[in-house]
């Protein structure tokens, strides 16, 4: 397993070993013990897996307030998407600072998005399934989210159209949401 840093103190992308031959391929997702090993010490308590049928649909950006804040570990089953990541620790170096990375069925790449980050991403082509676990349950009372195109982050979305849901197309800019996580 490698593990790449990132600008962002904590988000990091993990290349597990993948072992393949004419079969197929093997790969272990997760494995608590080696994850410890990097440092990544959660305790996941919940999956969740999601498809995206068409191209440019974009989920996010979201996060939830303390004290039912996520750290989540995703990865792409099938597809692909262009996952990002924003600071949003106001008290933080990078705060408003964003990183995307390529996450696909093919290169089985993961991202740790510690809390105090919101989470988006768009799919880059049809029939995505994206899963990830979570180290704290959904609480819609402490869900929140930030405008997937926001002026001030100026993230470098793959779309500019992009299919969205009521919730996504309604939520507020960076310095109008509501962020607790210190």
């Amino acid at each position: 397993m490698k593990v790449i840093e990132t600008k962002l103190s904590g988000v990091v992308i993990i290349e597990p070993k993948v072992h393949s031959d004419e079969r197929g391929f093997f790969v272990e997702s997760y494995n608590q013990l080696l994850f410890g090993k990097y440092n990544i010490n959660h305790t996941f308590i919940q999956d969740n897996h999601s498809l995206s049928v068409e191209k440019g649909v974009i989920r996010g950006l979201h996060y939830q307030l303390k004290p039912k804040a996520q750290t989540k570990l995703v990865r792409v089953l099938v597809g692909e998407i262009y996952d990002v990541v924003v600071d949003i620790r106001p008290s933080s170096e990078t705060y408003g600072q964003w990183i995307s990375v390529l996450l696909s069925g093919e290169n089985k790449r993961q991202l740790l998005v510690p809390t105090g980050f919101a989470h988006g991403f768009c799919t880059t082509v049809i029939n995505t399934e994206v899963l990830y676990k979570v180290d704290e349950y959904y609480s819609p009372v402490h869900d929140r989210g930030i405008l997937w195109n926001d002026p001030s982050l100026g993230i470098d979305w793959p779309i500019s159209n992009p299919i969205l849901s009521d919730k996504d197309h309604k939520q507020p800019l960076l310095k109008d949401a509501e962020i607790n996580f210190e």
